[in-house]
């Protein structure tokens, strides 16, 4: 399905990354493997994830090229599209998966922890698209998908810095697939449920918190690949704008923000007539405070 297709996965090194890398790869993509090599919290830095990732590949009969590039840095960003381009001639498709936790309930959160992640998550993923624009804009094609969270889409418990950058992350890519869309770019999220790094660190105290985690260790990130390779894929060039949730064997399409109630007033409001009027209207629609975990509280499939 990506027979000739360049594609560019960050964060490909381990987890999620590493398998849309592979499966790219059996999909006949070159791959431009990025990775930082940085720990499950964004410190330190190793070469050795995104060098075996292309061995692996390298030695099934694929072709890949590693690249180490932070991409909270633009000119690193940069480099992981240039090098794609000068090894392959050119790129058709950006995996925005790279990333890393600091959680922190709200009111202990530093900034550094909140500067950290924005820049990544979100700038990181910002400073990727962009170096591709070009030259999706100039062939007339190419495909964009970010890794949302549902700790964005629905909410989780200390992680206000992660949850407001992937939030950005569907605005960024609802952007992209509006402004682009006329020069045959698409750009779509997936949130993916998956046992890796990351979500080992999830605290598991209370009994609830350790069925949840237990339900993420019987999720796999090779489930997360598939739709992933797809979405870079000729094959999906009608989906764009479209944010997708995996968990395990089970495919969500999520609801982007739309008007659930609305109530007029010819004179206009006042606080009091908010207070009297509009409240008691729109309380039986007001959406209540959930985790991610309330939402999908059955046993994957």
């Amino acid at each position: 399905m990506l027979k000739g297709k360049v594609v560019a996965v960050t964060g490909a090194g381990r987890g999620i990354g590493r398998e849309i890398a592979l499966t790219a790869a059996r999909e006949g993509a070159h791959v431009v493997v990025n990775d930082f090599g940085g720990s499950a919290d964004g410190d330190g830095r190793d070469a050795g994830p995104a060098a075996e990732v292309v061995a692996e590949i390298m030695a099934a009969g694929g072709s890949a090229i590693a690249n180490f590039a932070s991409i909270s840095d633009p000119a690193g960003a940069a480099s992981i599209i240039e090098d794609g381009v000068k090894a392959f001639g050119r790129i058709d498709a950006v995996v925005n998966n790279a990333g890393f936790l600091r959680d922190r309930i709200f009111h202990k959160l530093s900034q550094v922890d909140w500067d950290d992640v924005i820049d990544v998550h979100l700038n990181g993923y910002y400073y990727v698209s962009k170096a591709a624009a070009s030259y999706f804009k100039a062939q007339g094609s190419g495909a964009y998908v970010h890794f949302t969270s549902t700790s964005g889409l629905i909410g989780n418990f200390g992680q206000a810095n992660y949850s407001a950058a992937k939030m950005g992350v569907v605005g960024l890519s609802n952007s992209i697939a509006l402004d682009m869309q006329k020069f045959g770019v698409r750009s779509n999220c997936i949130a993916p449920f998956a046992w890796s790094r990351m979500t080992a660190t999830i605290p598991a105290e209370t009994e609830a918190e350790k069925l949840r985690v237990e339900r993420f260790k019987s999720m796999s990130a090779d489930k997360i690949a598939p739709l992933a390779a797809f979405l870079c894929a000729d094959a999906s060039e009608e989906v764009s704008g479209q944010i997708f949730c995996v968990r395990k064997n089970e495919i969500f399409l999520f609801s982007r923000p739309m008007p659930i109630r609305s109530m007029h007033r010819s004179e206009g409001w006042t606080p009091q007539s908010v207070a009297e009027e509009l409240l008691p209207a729109f309380r039986p629609s007001f959406q209540r405070l959930q985790r991610s975990s309330d939402v999908f509280a059955w046993d994957p499939i």
